[in-house]
C-alpha cells in the first residue's frame, strides 16, 4: 500500500478527537442526543482547524445506524461508507472548483431526490466563500427551505465574503486556533501510534510553527520524522523550518540590550549562512520579545507555551516593559516594510542597529522613583510642620495671567474637511458604516494586524457622506497615529470597509475631546443659515404684498 501522509491516516474520526474545538463539538453532540439537528450549519475558521472533519463526523453521526448516538460507532455500514466515500448521498464539494450557477443548480436539481443508502443526505461544501454571487442566489432558496432528508454544511477560512442572507440561513460555529498544549498533546498521541520518539522541545517549535493548524503542525511532525534519523530533535525542526533556537534569540536580545552593534551584526552573518530566512528570524524575535511582555506582566497566563530557561529569566528581569513595548514597535515597522523589498536582511540590520542606538526611557525610571519619593516626603513633612510666610511673602502678587505652554506634535484636527462631510451626511450612510465595523475589527484581527485593532478599540463612527466619514477617538495620539496612517492603519482601515461595504470611504479623524464642540458649532451655523434665509423670504413675501396686493397673492410652502 503506498504511503499516506499523516494528516490524513490520522483525521479525526470521532468528536473527541478534534482537538481544541469543545466549544463546537458539545454543542453538536447535544443537539444529535436531543433531535434538533439544523438543516444548515455554516463552520468558520483559520485551516487546519477541524472544519471538514467535524463535518464529515457529522454526517456519519446523524445517519448511524445506532442514532441517536453523541458520536458515530465507526462500525456500521454507513459510518464504514462515510468513512471510504463509497455513499452517494454524502456529498463533499469543493467550491473553489465548483463555484458557478450550474454547479449549485445541479444540486437543487438532485437535493428533492431522497437518499438511497442513509436517512439524511448531507452536502458539504467546502471553501464556499469562492461561490460566484449567481450561485449564491441559486442556492437561497434550497438553503433556506431544503427537503426533510437533507442537511447543507457550508466551510470556509473567510466567512466575511460570504452574504449575509446566506449566514443567516445557517447555524454558524466559529472554530478557533488550536492551542499549543492541545497540538503538542495530538502529536504525542501520534508519535506513540508510530513508535517514534521526539523531544518534548521538538513537538513545542513545531506546534508553534503551525500557528493554530492541526494539519500544519501532523504534515511539519510528517516531514521531521522524515528528516530525523532516529527521534525527531529540536535542532532538526530549527533546521527544517529555518526558525531559530531559543538560546540563539536569548543571544541576539541580550546583545540588543547590551547596545552591541558589532556583535549583532556578526550574529546576523552566522545566522544567514546557517541558511535562515530574514522574515522569519525578525518574527522569532518579536515572539520572543512577546514571551518576555507576558512573563513580566502576566506570568501565571500560558505558562505551557512560553519556553522558559535562565537565558530568559536573565532577560526578564534585565530588559524593562517600556524597553519591550518600543522593541516590538520597531521590529513590528520593519516587518511591515520588509514585505515590499527584494533585500529583507538590510531591513532585518537596521532594525537591529537602531534597536541598539536607541534610547529608551524607562533607562532613568530608578532616578525618576528617587525624586518622586523625595517629593512626596518633603509635601509630608510642610503638611506637618506647616509654611512660615513673611509680610513680604503675604503681599498680594500682581495677578498674572497663566500662560498655557504650547502643545507639541498635537493633532490639528481638519475642520474645514468635517464640515464638508456633515452637510453631506445621510443617516443610512452612517448606519451601513456601523454595521460592518465589528466586521472590520474581527478582519483586522484575523489579519495579525494587532496593532491597528488596538488603536481602533475605543472609536466610534459618528457622522458619514457618499464618500467620507467622521471617526471619533477617545484619545489624541490615537487620533494622531491613525490620521498619520502610521503602520498604514489608515489606508487598511478603507480597504476592508471598501470589501465589506463595497463603497470606497475616506476616513476623516477626529479627537472625542473636540468633537462635541465641531457639531454643536456646525449645528449652530446652521441654524442661523436656515434663519437669514427665512428673512430672505419674509422680505421678498412683503415686498410682493405691496407690489400685487394682499388678496392676489397666495403663499405655497
Amino acid at each position: 500500500m503506498t504511503y499516506q501522509a499523516l494528516y490524513r491516516v490520522f483525521r479525526p474520526q470521532r468528536f473527541a478527537d478534534v482537538a481544541g474545538q469543545e466549544h463546537v463539538t458539545k454543542t453538536l453532540q447535544s443537539a444529535l442526543l436531543q433531535h434538533k439537528i439544523s438543516h444548515a450549519y455554516l463552520f468558520s475558521g483559520p485551516r487546519g482547524t477541524g472544519k471538514t472533519s467535524a463535518a464529515k463526523i457529522l454526517a456519519k453521526a446523524v445517519n448511524c445506524e445506532h442514532a441517536p448516538t453523541s458520536e458515530p460507532c465507526n462500525t456500521c455500514s454507513a459510518c464504514i461508507g462515510i468513512t471510504n466515500g463509497s455513499i452517494p448521498d454524502v456529498l463533499e464539494i469543493d467550491a473553489a472548483s465548483n463555484n458557478g450557477v450550474d454547479e449549485i443548480r445541479d444540486i437543487r436539481e438532485k437535493v428533492k431526490f431522497a437518499p438511497t443508502s442513509v436517512r439524511y443526505k448531507v452536502y458539504i461544501v467546502d471553501e464556499v466563500h469562492m461561490l460566484s454571487i449567481g450561485a449564491f442566489n441559486a442556492l437561497l432558496k434550497t438553503l433556506e427551505e431544503p427537503p426533510k432528508h437533507v442537511i447543507f454544511i457550508l466551510a470556509t477560512t473567510e466567512p466575511h465574503k460570504i452574504p449575509p442572507t446566506i449566514i443567516s440561513r445557517c447555524q454558524r460555529f466559529d472554530f478557533r486556533r488550536i492551542e499549543l498544549p492541545a497540538i503538542v498533546s495530538r502529536l504525542r498521541q501520534v508519535l506513540n501510534a508510530q513508535q517514534v520518539k521526539a523531544s518534548d522541545e521538538a513537538l513545542f517549535a513545531i506546534a508553534r510553527a503551525a500557528d493554530g493548524g492541526m494539519r500544519d503542525a501532523l504534515s511539519l511532525l510528517d516531514q521531521a520524522i522524515s528528516f530525523s534519523n532516529e527521534e525527531v530533535l529540536l535542532e532538526d525542526v530549527l533546521t527544517m523550518t529555518g526558525a531559530v533556537s531559543s538560546s540563539m534569540l536569548a543571544t541576539v536580545v541580550q546583545t540588543i540590550h547590551e547596545k552591541d552593534v558589532a556583535k549583532a551584526l556578526q550574529l546576523v552573518e552566522q545566522l544567514m549562512n546557517q541558511g535562515k530566512d530574514p522574515n522569519r528570524l525578525l518574527e522569532d524575535l518579536i515572539f520572543y520579545y512577546r514571551d518576555l511582555l507576558i512573563y513580566k506582566t502576566a506570568p501565571h497566563l500560558q505558562k505551557g507555551e512560553i519556553a522558559i530557561d535562565p537565558a530568559f529569566q536573565q532577560l526578564a528581569q534585565s530588559v524593562s516593559v517600556p524597553a519591550i513595548y518600543e522593541t516590538i514597535e520597531t521590529l513590528n515597522k520593519s516587518q511591515q516594510e520588509m514585505k515590499w523589498t527584494n533585500h529583507p536582511r538590510i531591513f532585518l540590520e537596521v532594525a537591529l542597529v537602531k534597536l541598539c542606538q536607541q534610547e529608551h526611557a524607562s533607562f532613568n525610571s530608578d532616578l525618576l522613583i528617587k525624586r518622586v519619593e523625595q517629593l512626596e516626603a518633603e509635601v509630608q513633612r510642610l503638611k506637618e510642620q506647616g509654611i512660615s510666610v513673611t509680610e513680604k511673602e503675604q503681599a498680594p502678587a500682581s495677578p498674572k495671567k497663566a500662560v498655557k505652554p504650547p502643545r507639541t506634535n498635537a493633532y490639528k484636527t481638519p475642520v474645514g474637511r468635517i464640515y464638508e462631510i456633515l452637510k453631506q451626511a445621510t443617516h443610512q450612510d452612517l448606519a451601513l458604516i456601523k454595521s460592518h465595523w465589528g466586521e472590520m475589527l474581527d478582519t483586522l484581527k484575523k489579519q495579525n494586524k494587532v496593532s491597528h485593532a488596538a488603536l481602533l478599540q475605543e472609536t466610534e463612527p459618528v457622522a458619514a457622506s457618499p464618500q467620507a466619514f467622521v471617526l471619533k477617538f477617545k484619545y489624541e495620539i490615537h487620533c494622531k497615529m491613525a490620521a498619520d496612517n502610521t503602520n498604514g492603519v489608515k489606508e487598511n482601515l478603507e480597504s476592508i470597509l471598501l470589501d465589506l461595504t463595497h463603497r470606497r470611504f475616506e476616513m476623516v479623524a477626529v479627537p472625542d475631546e473636540e468633537w462635541g464642540k465641531i457639531r454643536e458649532e456646525f449645528i449652530r451655523e446652521k441654524g442661523v443659515h436656515r434663519e437669514k434665509e427665512q428673512e430672505k423670504e419674509d422680505a421678498l413675501i412683503t415686498e410682493a404684498k405691496r407690489l400685487f396686493g394682499e388678496q392676489l397673492l397666495e403663499i405655497k410652502e
